[in-house]
Protein backbone atom coordinates (compact mmCIF):
# COMPACT_ATOMS: atom_id res chain seq x y z
CA UNK A 1 0.00 0.00 0.00
CA UNK A 2 0.87 3.61 -0.78
CA UNK A 3 0.80 6.11 2.29
CA UNK A 4 0.65 9.94 1.46
CA UNK A 5 1.24 12.19 4.40
CA UNK A 6 -0.09 15.68 3.36
CA UNK A 7 0.97 18.78 5.07
CA UNK A 8 -1.47 21.59 4.51
CA UNK A 9 -1.16 25.17 5.59
CA UNK A 10 -0.11 28.45 4.90
CA UNK A 11 3.65 28.64 6.53
CA UNK A 12 3.66 32.33 6.60
CA UNK A 13 0.50 32.58 8.14
CA UNK A 14 1.60 31.23 12.16
CA UNK A 15 -0.62 28.89 13.17
CA UNK A 16 -2.35 27.91 9.56
CA UNK A 17 1.19 26.29 8.47
CA UNK A 18 1.41 23.68 11.68
CA UNK A 19 0.17 20.64 8.96
CA UNK A 20 3.23 21.46 6.95
CA UNK A 21 5.44 22.27 9.41
CA UNK A 22 4.36 18.78 11.39
CA UNK A 23 4.99 16.78 7.90
CA UNK A 24 8.11 18.29 7.52
CA UNK A 25 9.30 17.16 11.24
CA UNK A 26 8.18 13.93 11.15
CA UNK A 27 9.84 12.90 7.64
CA UNK A 28 13.05 14.67 9.52
CA UNK A 29 13.37 13.32 12.60
CA UNK A 30 11.97 9.68 12.09
CA UNK A 31 13.31 6.83 9.59
CA UNK A 32 10.47 4.63 8.56
CA UNK A 33 10.03 0.94 7.15
CA UNK A 34 7.47 -1.23 6.29
CA UNK A 35 7.83 -4.72 4.79
CA UNK A 36 4.74 -4.34 2.72
CA UNK A 37 3.83 -0.56 2.39
CA UNK A 38 5.40 2.39 1.40
CA UNK A 39 5.30 6.34 3.02
CA UNK A 40 6.21 9.42 1.51
CA UNK A 41 5.41 13.16 3.12
CA UNK A 42 4.63 16.08 0.63
CA UNK A 43 4.57 19.74 1.66
CA UNK A 44 1.02 20.12 -0.07
CA UNK A 45 0.87 24.05 1.58
CA UNK A 46 -2.00 25.78 -0.22
CA UNK A 47 -1.98 23.58 -3.49
CA UNK A 48 -5.39 22.51 -2.90
CA UNK A 49 -7.17 20.98 -6.26
CA UNK A 50 -3.23 20.97 -7.92
CA UNK A 51 -2.69 17.87 -5.66
CA UNK A 52 -5.12 16.16 -6.88
CA UNK A 53 -2.85 13.86 -9.52
CA UNK A 54 -0.74 13.52 -6.72
CA UNK A 55 -3.48 12.55 -3.96
CA UNK A 56 -4.99 9.82 -6.71
CA UNK A 57 -1.95 8.02 -7.24
CA UNK A 58 -2.25 6.88 -3.45
CA UNK A 59 -3.78 3.92 -1.60
CA UNK A 60 -4.05 5.73 1.58
CA UNK A 61 -4.12 9.68 2.86
CA UNK A 62 -3.15 11.17 6.21
CA UNK A 63 -4.01 15.00 5.77
CA UNK A 64 -2.12 16.95 8.52
CA UNK A 65 -4.07 20.73 9.10
CA UNK A 66 -5.82 23.47 10.78
CA UNK A 67 -9.40 22.47 11.32
CA UNK A 68 -12.57 24.63 13.00
CA UNK A 69 -14.58 22.90 15.56
CA UNK A 70 -17.36 24.37 17.25
CA UNK A 71 -16.80 23.22 20.76
CA UNK A 72 -13.07 22.97 20.34
CA UNK A 73 -10.76 25.41 22.07
CA UNK A 74 -7.07 26.43 20.68
CA UNK A 75 -4.74 23.35 20.72
CA UNK A 76 -7.20 20.63 20.18
CA UNK A 77 -6.81 17.71 18.44
CA UNK A 78 -8.84 15.99 15.85
CA UNK A 79 -8.43 12.59 14.68
CA UNK A 80 -11.08 11.33 12.05
CA UNK A 81 -11.77 9.29 9.02
CA UNK A 82 -12.80 11.88 6.33
CA UNK A 83 -16.34 9.73 5.69
CA UNK A 84 -17.02 9.71 8.80
CA UNK A 85 -16.05 14.05 9.93
CA UNK A 86 -17.40 14.43 13.56
CA UNK A 87 -20.63 17.42 13.29
CA UNK A 88 -18.84 19.73 15.48
CA UNK A 89 -15.86 20.10 12.51
CA UNK A 90 -17.25 23.12 10.83
CA UNK A 91 -14.42 23.27 8.08
CA UNK A 92 -15.53 27.77 8.39
CA UNK A 93 -11.84 28.45 8.51
CA UNK A 94 -9.03 29.63 5.89
CA UNK A 95 -9.29 29.54 2.36
CA UNK A 96 -7.43 26.76 2.08
CA UNK A 97 -8.61 24.82 4.59
CA UNK A 98 -11.86 25.26 2.50
CA UNK A 99 -10.45 24.55 -0.65
CA UNK A 100 -9.33 21.06 1.12
CA UNK A 101 -12.31 20.20 1.81
CA UNK A 102 -13.96 20.98 -1.58
CA UNK A 103 -10.41 18.99 -3.24
CA UNK A 104 -11.64 15.97 -0.99
CA UNK A 105 -15.09 16.21 -2.11
CA UNK A 106 -14.29 16.57 -5.48
CA UNK A 107 -12.00 13.36 -5.81
CA UNK A 108 -15.14 11.42 -4.09
CA UNK A 109 -17.25 12.62 -7.21
CA UNK A 110 -15.22 10.63 -10.07
CA UNK A 111 -13.83 7.90 -7.18
CA UNK A 112 -10.31 8.91 -6.96
CA UNK A 113 -10.16 9.86 -3.36
CA UNK A 114 -8.17 7.41 -1.36
CA UNK A 115 -9.21 6.73 2.28
CA UNK A 116 -8.35 9.71 3.86
CA UNK A 117 -7.84 10.35 7.83
CA UNK A 118 -7.42 13.83 9.12
CA UNK A 119 -5.08 14.97 12.01
CA UNK A 120 -6.46 18.21 12.80
CA UNK A 121 -5.54 21.01 15.24
CA UNK A 122 -7.83 24.47 16.06
CA UNK A 123 -5.16 27.12 15.50
CA UNK A 124 -5.07 30.33 17.38
CA UNK A 125 -3.39 32.95 15.06
CA UNK A 126 -4.33 32.03 11.11
CA UNK A 127 -3.54 36.17 10.05
CA UNK A 128 -0.48 37.09 11.22
CA UNK A 129 2.84 36.96 8.41
CA UNK A 130 4.83 35.28 11.35
CA UNK A 131 6.43 31.95 11.14
CA UNK A 132 5.89 31.76 14.71
CA UNK A 133 3.57 29.68 16.09
CA UNK A 134 1.60 29.67 19.38
CA UNK A 135 2.26 27.90 22.43
CA UNK A 136 -1.03 26.26 22.54
CA UNK A 137 -0.30 24.90 18.89
CA UNK A 138 2.69 24.44 19.58
CA UNK A 139 1.55 22.26 22.13
CA UNK A 140 -0.76 20.97 20.30
CA UNK A 141 1.76 19.73 17.46
CA UNK A 142 3.17 17.31 19.65
CA UNK A 143 -0.38 15.64 20.39
CA UNK A 144 -0.89 15.58 16.71
CA UNK A 145 2.70 14.01 16.11
CA UNK A 146 2.24 11.27 18.65
CA UNK A 147 -1.24 10.39 16.88
CA UNK A 148 0.64 10.43 13.64
CA UNK A 149 3.01 8.23 14.90
CA UNK A 150 1.01 6.00 16.43
CA UNK A 151 -1.69 5.17 13.57
CA UNK A 152 1.44 4.53 11.23
CA UNK A 153 2.33 1.57 13.50
CA UNK A 154 -1.45 0.76 12.89
CA UNK A 155 -1.02 0.52 9.37
CA UNK A 156 2.39 -1.65 9.86
CA UNK A 157 4.95 0.78 9.95
CA UNK A 158 7.99 0.85 12.56
CA UNK A 159 10.18 4.13 13.02
CA UNK A 160 12.87 5.03 14.44
CA UNK A 161 13.92 8.50 15.58
CA UNK A 162 16.93 9.66 14.10
CA UNK A 163 16.72 13.36 14.75
CA UNK A 164 16.32 16.06 17.61
CA UNK A 165 13.80 18.62 15.84
CA UNK A 166 11.03 21.03 17.38
CA UNK A 167 8.08 21.85 15.44
CA UNK A 168 9.40 25.77 15.65
CA UNK A 169 12.84 24.88 14.73
CA UNK A 170 11.45 23.48 11.48
CA UNK A 171 9.05 25.80 10.88
CA UNK A 172 11.94 29.07 11.21
CA UNK A 173 14.55 26.66 8.71
CA UNK A 174 11.28 27.06 6.36
CA UNK A 175 12.12 30.23 5.48
CA UNK A 176 15.85 29.33 4.76
CA UNK A 177 14.80 26.77 2.51
CA UNK A 178 15.09 26.70 -1.31
CA UNK A 179 11.91 26.57 -2.98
Amino acid sequence: MKVLVLGIGNVMFSDEGVGVHLCRLVEQKYAFSSSEHTLDFIDGGTLAQRLIPVIAEYDYLIVLDCVDADDGEIGDVYFFDFESVPSSITWQGSAHEVEMLQTLTMMDMVGDRPPTKVIGIVPEVVDDTTLAMTQAVLKGSSVMESVLLKHLVELGFTYEQIATLTIQEVANASCLEER
